[in-house]
Formats: C-alpha cells, sequence, structure tokens
C-alpha cells in the first residue's frame, strides 16, 4: 500500500536535521587550497608601461619576493635533508679490492646532493649581492628618499631572515658536513684518475656579512643619520603637528591593508599552529631516529588537561590535534615531503590511540569513584574528622559523550563508539581481575568481591546513561563462562566449591556462640597451595586511593571468618542458577564422608572391649576416670581416631553451612514475599494462615487489564496487540510468584539426604539388639564411638594446655549430634554416654560431700581439684549438645520415623515398622551417575 505524500511530508518534518555534536574542535581543513587567494599588485607584468615613481622600487620588491619565494624551497629542501653516508654500505675486508668502485658510485650518488647544496650557495650569493646593492642605493646622501618604503623595508627584513634561516640550519645539520667531507674524500680519490683536475680553492669573502651589519644599522636608525628624531620627527619640518599625526595614523594603518583585502590568507596563517610540531632541531642535536611522544607538543598539552582533569578543559581536549592537523598540512603543501606526512601521521596514531585509553581511564575512574561514594555508609563518613575526601569532585563528559565526527587528518574517527568499545572492555577486564583475586584469595573475602562488584554494576549503570554498553549481567555472564544455557556451573561456583573442599571443611572450625567459622592456627587436616595475586590497575578497586583504603577498611572486618555476612554475599553472587548445583555437591561430599568413614567406625568398635558397663558410683570421679581409660582402648588406633575426628568436622561445618543458607534464604524469601504479597492480592487470614483475597486474578492483572482494556477501546490506538501482550505476561508473571510462595528448607532438605545416606549403612551403626531389649553392656552402636570420641577429645584439651588452638571446634558436636538423632540413638546417647556418666558421679559425690560437711561442721580439702577443667568442658559439652538436639526436633521432627521407641518394659520397637514420611523423604533426588 502506497503511503500518500502529505503523510510523507509530515513524517518527514518530524526528523530534525540538527546536529547534537558540540563544536569543540578547531578547524579541520584549511579555508584556502592556496595560501594566498590574491596575488599582490605590484606583480602585475604591465607595470613597466606605466611611468611611476615607485616603478623602480616596485621592480626591486618583486626581485627580493622571488628570492624570498626561492629562499623558503631551499630552507624546505635543507630542512628535510636526510645524511646519505649513514646509508651507505661498508665493504668487508674480503671486498678491499672493489673500494675504487664504490667510491666512483658513491661520487655518483652524492654529486647529486651536493649540486642542490650548491644551488643554495648560488642563492646565498645572490640575497647577498641583491641586499648589499639595495643597501647601498639607499645609503648614498645624495638621494632624495629617506630610506626605502614600507613594503620594500619588510621585503628586506623577510629576505634576511630567510638567510639567517637557512644559516642556522646548516649548522643544525650535522649531517650536511658530514656528508660533504666524504664528497671530498671520494672526489680526491675519483679526481687522481681524470687528466684535468681543478685545484682551484674560493674562499668567502667578509664584504656579505658588513654589508648586513650595516644594513640592520641603517633600518633601526630610522633610515636618515643626519635627521633627528626619526622618520616622523618634527624637527626642520614645515608641516603642522596635527597634519604629521594624521600622516603617522594612516602610515601605519596602511601595513593593515593588504590583511584586510585578503580575510582567507590572513585567518589561514594566523590559525595555522603547524611549526609548532616540528622538531628536527631535536633529533640533529640528540640523535635519536624516532621523536619520543613525551617531548611534542600537542600531546603535552593533551596529557596536561587529562593529568589535571580541569572540568573546564576536559571539552577542550582535542583543540591540541589541530596543530597535527597544521603540520601536515605544511608537510605535503609547502614540505612537499611524503615522509614527513608519514611520521605526522604514526604520531598521531600513537597520540590518538593514547588519548582514547586515557580518556576511558580517566571517565571510568570518575564514574567508579562516583559510584563507591555512593554505596559507602553515610554514618561512617559523618563520623570521620576527615569525610569530605571521600566525596567526588564534578566533572562534565557529556560533550565528549557526543563526538561521533572528529576530524583528524582528514580522516573521520567515531570518538564515541571508540569510548563504548574501550569502556566494555575495561569493564570485562575489572571483573576478570576482581574474580582472579578472589580466585588467588580464601573463602572470606567473599564480602569484599560482593562490595566491589556492587560498585562496579552502579558504575555500569551510571555510564549506560550516556553510552550503549553491553548489559551487565551480560557481561558477568560471559567472565565467568556461564552463558550456556544448559550450564549450571559458573567459575565463581566451582572456586566456591573448590574452596570449601580443599581450604574451608579442612581447616576452619565452628564456633556455635557467635555463628561463624575462624581458621584454625594449628593443625590444617590439609593445606591450600595458592598462588600470589596480581596487583591490578587503581581504578579496578574504587576509583579514589581514598575510597579504596575505606573499603579495604571496611572488608577487613569480615576478612578472618565466615559467617552470615558472607552467606548473604554467597547467595547473592551465586544466584538462583548456581547454588543448587553447589547445595548438591555438599550432599554429596557429605555422602561420601559418611561412606568413607564406615570403615574407621569399624576399627574402632573392634577395639572397645565385648562388655562396657555403666560408671559405678562407689569409685567416685577418680574411679570413674580410670573405668572410661581402661574401657577406651585406642592408643594403637591413634591415627584412626583423628581421621573419624576430622571427618565429623567436615560433615559438622558442611551441615551447620547449610544451616547458614537456610538463614539467610528464608530472609530473601520474607522480603520478596512482603514485596509482592499486595500485588498478588494475599492477605492474613484468621487462623494465622495465608488466604487470597481475589479468587481469580491479581490486583496486578486486574489493573493491567483494565488499562489494556481502556487503550484497546480508544480509535486513536495505534498498536493494540503490544497492550494485550503485556497483560498476558502479568498474568504469566502472576502464576510464577504464586509458585514461589511455598518455599522449601534448605537445611531440612540436607538433613533428609544425610538420613538417606545413613540408611545404607544403618546395620552397622546401629544393630539390632539380639534379646530384644536395649543392649547395655554389648551394644558398640555409634553413640558408643561418639562418645568415647567426645571423652578423649574432651580430656586431651584440658590436660595438653598447648593444644587449645588445635581444637575441632563444634563441628564435631553437630555432625555427632546429627548422625545420633537420624539413627534414633539420642536417648542411648544421654543415658549411657562417659561423660554425662562422669557428670551424675561428680554431682552425686559433691552433694555427698556437701551434706557431710554441713552435717559434721568440718571443712575438707576440696575433692574436686584438678578436675574443675575437664568438668567445665563436659557441661558444655552437655549444654551444646542439648541445643543441636532440640535444633533438629524444631527442625526435623522424626515423626514416625523413630529408630527407637521404649515400651515401659523397656522393649524396643524396630524402625522398620513403621513408614517413612513422604514430603520429607519419599522425594530426595538421585545423585547422577
Amino acid at each position: 500500500m502506497a503511503i500518500p505524500v502529505e503523510e510523507a511530508i509530515a513524517a518527514l518534518s518530524t526528523f530534525s536535521l540538527e546536529d547534537e555534536q558540540p563544536d569543540v574542535q578547531g578547524l579541520a581543513v584549511l579555508l584556502s587550497s592556496e595560501r594566498y587567494a590574491t596575488n599582490s599588485p605590484i606583480e602585475y607584468s604591465d607595470v613597466a608601461a606605466y611611468r611611476l615613481s615607485l616603478g623602480e622600487d616596485t621592480k626591486a620588491i618583486n626581485q627580493l619576493n622571488s628570492l624570498i619565494q626561492e629562499g623558503k624551497e631551499m630552507a624546505s629542501l635543507l630542512y628535510t635533508y636526510r645524511s646519505c653516508v649513514k646509508a651507505l654500505p661498508q665493504l668487508p675486508d674480503s671486498m678491499k679490492h672493489s673500494q675504487a668502485d664504490l667510491y666512483l658510485e658513491t661520487y655518483q650518488v652524492l654529486d647529486l646532493e651536493m649540486s642542490r647544496l650548491r644551488e643554495i650557495q648560488r642563492w646565498q650569493a645572490s640575497a647577498a649581492s641583491k641586499l648589499a646593492a639595495d643597501m647601498q642605493r639607499f645609503s648614498r646622501p645624495e638621494r632624495l628618499v629617506n630610506g626605502p618604503t614600507i613594503t620594500h623595508f619588510w621585503s628586506m627584513l623577510k629576505l634576511l631572515d630567510v638567510l639567517l634561516q637557512l644559516d642556522h640550519l646548516k649548522n643544525a645539520k650535522a649531517s650536511i658536513p658530514n656528508d660533504f667531507s666524504w664528497y671530498k674524500r671520494t672526489f680526491t680519490q675519483v679526481s687522481s684518475q681524470w687528466q684535468d683536475t681543478d685545484t682551484m680553492r674560493e674562499e668567502l669573502d667578509d664584504l656579505q656579512i658588513h654589508c648586513l651589519q650595516f644594513l640592520i644599522c641603517e633600518l633601526v636608525s630610522g633610515g636618515n643619520m643626519r635627521k633627528p628624531g626619526g622618520l616622523f620627527g618634527n624637527s626642520g619640518s614645515g608641516i603642522p603637528v596635527e597634519d604629521l599625526k594624521q600622516l603617522e595614523t594612516f602610515f601605519y594603518k596602511l601595513s593593515f591593508f593588504l590583511h584586510i583585502l585578503d580575510y582567507t590568507a590572513t585567518i589561514g596563517t594566523l590559525t595555522d599552529l603547524g611549526f609548532l610540531w616540528f622538531r628536527e632541531f631535536y633529533l640533529e642535536s640528540s640523535r635519536v631516529i624516532q621523536f619520543p611522544i613525551e617531548c611534542s607538543l600537542p600531546w603535552m598539552l593533551v596529557d596536561h588537561v587529562i593529568e589535571s582533569q580541569d572540568a573546564g578543559l576536559l571539552e577542550s581536549i582535542l583543540i591540541p590535534f589541530d596543530l597535527y592537523n597544521d603540520s601536515a598540512q605544511h608537510a605535503l603543501t609547502c614540505l612537499k615531503q611524503r615522509f614527513l606526512y608519514d611520521e605526522i601521521e604514526a604520531e598521531v596514531d600513537l597520540c590518538f590511540d593514547l588519548l582514547a585509553q586515557k580518556l576511558n581511564e580517566i571517565i571510568f575512574t570518575y564514574y567508579k569513584s562516583c559510584a563507591a561514594s555512593t554505596l559507602l555508609d553515610s554514618t561512617f563518613t559523618y563520623a570521620c574528622d576527615d569525610g569530605e575526601k571521600y566525596f567526588v569532585k564534578p566533572l562534565r563528559f557529556d560533550a565528549i559523550f557526543k563526538l561521533r565526527r572528529v576530524m583528524v587528518l582528514g580522516r573521520t574517527i567515531d570518538l564515541r563508539s571508540l569510548i563504548t568499545q574501550r569502556m566494555n572492555k575495561i569493564f570485562r577486564g575489572n571483573i576478570d581481575f576482581l574474580l582472579e583475586r578472589f580466585e588467588n584469595g580464601d573463602l572470606c573475602g567473599v564480602v569484599e568481591l560482593q562490595q566491589l562488584l556492587d560498585i562496579l554494576e552502579l558504575t555500569h549503570q551510571s555510564i549506560s546513561k550516556f553510552l550503549e554498553l553491553d548489559s551487565y549481567s551480560l557481561m558477568l555472564s560471559e567472565m565467568q563462562e556461564n552463558l550456556s544455557l544448559v550450564s549450571y556451573s559458573s567459575r565463581f561456583s566451582s572456586q566456591i566449591w573448590s574452596e570449601m573442599q580443599t581450604d574451608f571443611l579442612p581447616n576452619f572450625i565452628l564456633c556455635n556462640t557467635t555463628q561463624r567459622f575462624v581458621r584454625s592456627i594449628k593443625g590444617t587436616h590439609h593445606s591450600s597451595q595458592r598462588s600470589s595475586a596480581s596487583s591490578g590497575k587503581p581504578y579496578f578497586y574504587c576509583g579514589s586511593h581514598d575510597l579504596t583504603m575505606a573499603y579495604q577498611g571496611l572488608a577487613g572486618l569480615y576478612r578472618d571468618f565466615f559467617g552470615v555476612p558472607h552467606m548473604f554475599a554467597v547467595v547473592k553472587l551465586l544466584g538462583s542458577r548456581s547454588l543448587p548445583a553447589i547445595i548438591r555437591a555438599l550432599l554429596d561430599h557429605i555422602s561420601s564422608k559418611i561412606t568413607g568413614m564406615v570403615p574407621k567406625i569399624t576399627a574402632l568398635q573392634e577395639a572397645l572391649p565385648k562388655s562396657i558397663g555403666l560408671l559405678s558410683f562407689d569409685g567416685g570421679i577418680a574411679g570413674c576416670q580410670k573405668i572410661i581409660h581402661e574401657i577406651l582402648t585406642w592408643e594403637a588406633k591413634s591415627e584412626v581416631k583423628t581421621e573419624v575426628l576430622h571427618d565429623l568436622k567436615e560433615i559438622g561445618s558442611a551441615l551447620y553451612w547449610m544451616s547458614i543458607l537456610d538463614i539467610v534464604l528464608r530472609q530473601i524469601d520474607t522480603t520478596q514475599f512482603m514485596q509482592s504479597a499486595p500485588w498478588l492480592g494475599l492477605v492474613p487470614g484468621n487462623d494465622g494462615q495465608v488466604k487470597h483475597a481475589y479468587s481469580d486474578s491479581t490486583p496486578f492483572t486486574t489493573l493491567l487489564s483494565a488499562a489494556t482494556n481502556a487503550v484497546t477501546s480508544s480509535p486513536a490506538c495505534p498498536n493494540p496487540s503490544t497492550f494485550l501482550v503485556m497483560s498476558k505476561q502479568a498474568e504469566a508473571a502472576s502464576l510464577l510468584y504464586k509458585s514461589n510462595l511455598n518455599s522449601g528448607s534448605v537445611l531440612e532438605y540436607a538433613l533428609a539426604f544425610t538420613s538417606a545416606a545413613l540408611d545404607r549403612h544403618y546395620s552397622k551403626w546401629s544393630a539390632t539388639p539380639k534379646t530384644g531389649f536395649i543392649d547395655i553392656t554389648t551394644s558398640k552402636d555409634f553413640y558408643r564411638i561418639f562418645s568415647g570420641l567426645q571423652y578423649s577429645y574432651l580430656e586431651e584439651s584440658i590436660s595438653n594446655p598447648s593444644k587449645k588452638q588445635e581444637m575441632l571446634g563444634d563441628s564435631v558436636a553437630w555432625a555427632g549430634c546429627t548422625i545420633m538423632y537420624l539413627l534414633g540413638q539420642q536417648q542411648h546417647f544421654e543415658l549411657f554416654d562417659f561423660s554425662y556418666q562422669f557428670l551424675n558421679v561428680a554431682e552425686v559425690e559433691s552433694a555427698t560431700v556437701s551434706h557431710y560437711q554441713s552435717s559434721e561442721r568440718t571443712k575438707s580439702p576440696n575433692f574436686l581439684q584438678g578436675y574443675e577443667g575437664i568438668l567445665e568442658a563436659m557441661r558444655k559439652a552437655r549444654r551444646l549438645n542439648n541445643h543441636v538436639f532440640s535444633m533438629l526436633r524444631a527442625r526435623c521432627p522424626l515423626e514416625d520415623k523413630v529408630a527407637c521407641a521404649i515400651k515401659p518394659s523397656g522393649a524396643p520397637l524396630h524402625r522398620m515398622k513403621f513408614m517413612n514420611t513422604v514430603s520429607a523423604f519419599e522425594t530426595l533426588p538421585q545423585r547422577a551417575t
């Protein structure tokens, strides 16, 4: 269907043709292809046909201008002269017989260059003769004109200036004397073979220097040595003073007429800054081939703007590049040297690359400092005496972000696109650096990693307002190697599991009171090999040095332990995609540890005596200690006992890690529920349960459906299908959030998995009593082994104070109590534990002695002397065990899965008579094989 012309014209009128790019760059091209758009009238060929009083002077000026133009060409030739001697080959000793031929070839090459130098010498002679003739003509006493005209005067000065430039270039060029000396040497060798040789030698006359000195003296003196006051002096003149002042004003204004008549050439000459770049004298004096970029004036100006970070200068950072444009134009049009243009082009490539790099660095550093300052706790900054240093000085980069067409050497560069590409590379490099830094540290550095990634994400959000950067989540997934749709493992999750397996579980101990894991100073079971962390660029941290030190100080508070803040960071960084992989790996680790403990537990069971009775109250605590030592004859199994304790420690640490994870996930789920409940129409019911206020829909879908119906019913709606799709998406989002309301417990899942893993070894760790009643003396179930391990562990920690730092923490109690609870041996353990019986005997003995002392009214020595430490350790262990059992009963009630129910008669009921609960135990996923 054809579009009507009126609609097409109306659509075109909506487009803006105005350029949004700011004008922050100078003229990219010259105003004219010619250096001067018009020629001087004195160069007209018909001047000789008219009898003018200035005809002779005009002819002399034309001659001077011709010499000046020819001298400039000589200066270009001399300036771009390169040494020929350096390019000559050196003959080896084996080719000395060809030296005559080499001299001949060298002479032929150098003779061409020396002919050019002879042309310069000829021109110098002509220019000196012309200046001497004009000076002589104007210095005659009978001449009526007082000195030359102002145009003739300036032409003579220009010719004198060109002469001085050539003389200075000749002295500065060390290659010219070297080539000339080599030319004379080759000429001597070659001319000896000629029949007619010219040995005449010409000397330069001092007349030229004398004439130049006299000319300068005459010009400075005003042109008339006998006239006081100079050209416009009033002495001896019949012109009134007022007229003389008007003539002087008109005389000086005449000097501007030539410039006013040709604005194009004047502006081009004034704005040409190419001479600031040429640095051939430096190359000759320092004898280097490549000019150092640090000494280039344009780059020095650009670098000054970048280093000073002046907000007013940053928008004009491209102005110094006009020097390169002018110098390139001068190299091609005036000097006519392609190699010089190539040198300028190479330097521009390097400078522009450095400019783009440094611009990206300062932009990234600025916005990262702003993000770090925003995320920094305000109470911290207000509490500091020098809190102002944590605030960032504002800078403007809006003009730089809009530069899409930058003209450099006739080429158009999209600076915005270049900055965007490099910015994406910086973000990827920063993410990779942070991940590599975390990989070279332990698990406690996850809080610092989360802080730095949060700062980086806010930096990305700030810069994305001006540049079209890649998605932050996409870059993070790319650097974590987690782009595949079927991959549930990332670089971060792999590092977390590797750290937990090699360092965290073996070397960290649990403190149940503080809910923290701390590193064990001594007695590490495994050693973790780490590579030294590479020091990154300063802006890879927090931008400025002060903000980096502040965040490092805050991160240092979390560097020596692992607890709830670290788990929040782990959950946020892993996400819902990689977290199940960590959970499954931990559960498999628990299962493998339980399987590996089976032969070790069997070895300890075999070392126990056949009959283990209850501790007698008659012998007191000393007798009980002796009996326990006779029962626990594990001296030959010390290595096995140590390995079992470490295995229990890792199992307990993994289970407690799951409990912290469960706490964090429940808190996050509660927060999400409170945010989504009003939109889903969830309200509290009378019985304290959640109920739906709307039966069919939710407030969110109702609102969007009403808005969609109102918009689509309007005839002015251009595209109603978009709003219908949005309404369908709202319904899908409501269903998705409703399905996530009833989330399970990670800890209950872990306990159920552990129970299923213990079921495979139930017959070895919880044997069925042969008599049908509880075995008191012959039982060697797991609770017996753990009871002996706990007593020996407590006794060793008290008897040897130097091993207090080698304690295994509270993880052993968590693992042992969990295994006994899931095996149904909690009541057995509380009845027959050696430590509990020891405490009962101590309490009875203490009560008996106290009663005896009160009845006899005597005071005997303290009978508990020497046992206070172990008794206090046993009380702490009992309190910890009770806490673990109470938590297990609350979070994972056994219900009908009780391992052993004891009747009043003492007969146990075996667990196989009861069914497993479907919700907790029959829905466990099987491990992939």
